[in-house]
């Protein structure tokens, strides 16, 4: 039995009556012409449904794994436990690793933080999933995280906020809710959240741990649902900064898929942990102070800390940029128009 196509082509009586509604004169030559054309047009598409898309490699056996009871998630932290074992060694021989719940994991359920998702399985690894299996570690399970990722306090959530471990009752912070909540609980070693507006920053800032945004385009975001591709990041979290480290160096640098990067430069991160502060520039926005939504408490730590690293021999320098404080506003005329278009 052949295959019905994807697009039919319209009968020349159906482009009259399209020409009509639309208020155009058209002769039945004209109708023939349009006809023409757009058989050519409808056979590519019906060409491109029948060609089978190259997908990535899935390297490693897996099972299904199991979505936990509430018993075994008091957190609310984990959307699904699962247990993917990496190669026999490398740098992170020995390690759990969760992964935020908007990455693919071959033959793993992946929801989004979205009933709407319910039931959907991907069927390829994300590269960062290869590399961090290629270098020994072990994926333990899909953290959990607000819904499509547009959330920074996991309050929407499918399967429930995520509780801060530190303070019952409050949240982990979010969109990488559950990464943040289950390194902070000890109950994986590292996690990977994603970031398109504090998305890694906000939960592991409010559950004690490190979490860094990478600079764009340093980690592939290959099998990663987006927002949008100019904001899109997906990066490390960690209850040390060496395991930030170690983890960065196993994810980071060009795929080859991700149109994102470009001239991508690496870098060891972990060496770089031991060379000081001497030399280091860092820039300090001052526009990201006394503001109407800062907190003085925020303020004054930043403040701290800039200080401190000024002391150990970094070279600190501040910069006015006004525009900053159209950070919002611009950030949202990128993320809901290229939600809409992209996600």
């Amino acid at each position: 039995m052949s295959r019905l196509p994807v697009v039919r082509k319209p009968s020349e009586d159906e482009f009259a009556e399209i020409a009509a509604d639309l208020g155009f004169s058209m002769t039945a030559e004209d109708i023939a012409s349009f006809a023409g054309i757009a058989a050519g047009v409808i056979d590519s598409y019906n060409q491109l449904d029948e060609m089978v898309p190259p997908k990535l490699p899935v390297k490693y056996p897996r099972t299904p794994g199991h979505q936990p009871q509430p018993e075994d998630n008091p957190l609310s932290a984990w959307a699904w436990r699962c247990e993917v074992k990496g190669a026999s060694s490398g740098p992170l021989s020995g390690k759990k690793i969760a992964l935020k719940d908007n990455i693919s994991l071959a033959g793993v359920p992946m929801s989004n933080g979205t009933n709407v998702l319910e039931g959907f399985v991907p069927d390829i690894d994300a590269t960062i999933v290869t590399r961090i299996l290629d270098a020994g570690g072990t994926i333990t399970g899909k953290s959990a995280n607000t819904y499509l990722c547009f959330d920074g306090g996991s309050a929407t959530t499918a399967t429930g906020m995520v509780e801060n471990p530190h303070k019952p009752g409050h949240t982990a912070g979010g969109s990488s809710s559950g990464s943040g909540a289950l390194v902070a609980n000890g109950e994986v070693d590292m996690a990977i959240g994603g970031d398109q507006g504090g998305s890694i920053r906000i939960p592991a800032c409010w559950c004690g741990i490190y979490g860094l945004k990478p600079t764009h385009g340093l980690v592939p975001y290959t099998g990663v649902f987006p927002i949008e591709q100019s904001i899109d990041h997906v990066g490390p979290m960690a209850s040390t900064v060496e395991n930030l480290a170690t983890l960065l160096n196993v994810i980071a640098g060009e795929d080859g898929y991700d149109p994102r990067q470009r001239n991508v430069v690496t870098h060891d991160y972990v060496k770089a942990l031991t060379g000081g502060l001497k030399g280091l520039k860092i820039g300090v926005v001052e526009e990201g102070f006394n503001h109407p939504n800062s907190e003085g408490v925020v303020d004054k730590t930043v403040n701290a800390a800039i200080e401190k690293m000024q002391g150990k021999g970094a070279e600190v320098d501040r910069v006015s940029m006004p525009m900053h404080l159209a950070g919002p506003a611009i950030w949202g005329g990128i993320a809901n128009e290229g939600a809409a278009s992209q996600m």
